[in-house]
């Protein structure tokens, strides 16, 4: 399968993308590579092959959600711009 320039012109128009003649060549020749690539693939055998649903086989692979205070309440106000005792100070929202 390949494809021709005009196809190429209407993949950018839809892509709102502006090719000169020298790149629309090269998009050209790069997607009649990605084709056969794809029609290569299309050669193999997969009639026995299970779709694969994840990369491995490894499941929720996650670290323990573990609370911890990593800044204490005097550390986290002595960044404040502006701050009055215990809490930060910040401009009025309503009215």
């Amino acid at each position: 399968m390949s494809t021709d320039i005009q196809t190429i012109r209407g993949l950018a128009h839809l892509a709102r993308l502006e090719f000169n003649e020298t790149k629309e060549q090269e998009m050209l020749s790069d997607l009649n590579k990605i084709l056969n690539w794809m029609n290569k693939l299309n050669e193999l055998n997969t009639d026995n092959v299970e779709p694969l649903i994840h990369m491995t086989e490894a499941v929720n692979v996650m670290r323990e959600d573990v609370a911890q205070n990593t800044v204490s309440h005097e550390e986290a106000l002595l960044n404040a711009p502006k701050k009055d005792s215990d809490y930060f100070r910040v401009p009025k929202v309503l009215e």
